[in-house]
């Protein structure tokens, strides 16, 4: 299955938490923090979205940071996906 978004929405999946810290010390799953860098999965076609013009600037494999409590989480199989308005992207995360 796989998810097509519509509009200015993009499909996004969180990259995973940190297992360790930096001086190598294990961390428990309760312990890690999820970062709020995200993975874009997909991207819709933009177009006219409540009225305006939106040109869809994000591409897929792009890294991106959100909000914490941005988009709307689903889960499809044993993945989970957050999907948000491309307007709720705070930024591109560049190498």
């Amino acid at each position: 299955m796989k998810l097509r978004p519509l509009a200015d929405r993009v499909v996004l999946k969180q990259n995973k938490a940190e297992e360790r810290t930096a001086s190598g010390i294990f961390l428990t799953s309760s312990a890690q923090e999820k970062p709020e860098v995200y993975e874009v999965v997909e991207v819709g076609p933009g177009g006219l979205v409540d009225g305006n013009e939106v040109k869809m600037v994000v591409t897929a494999g792009q890294h991106v940071l959100v909000g914490k409590y941005s988009g709307s989480k689903y889960k499809l199989g044993d993945e989970e996906f957050t999907v948000v308005r491309q307007s709720d992207i705070m930024a591109v995360v560049e190498d």
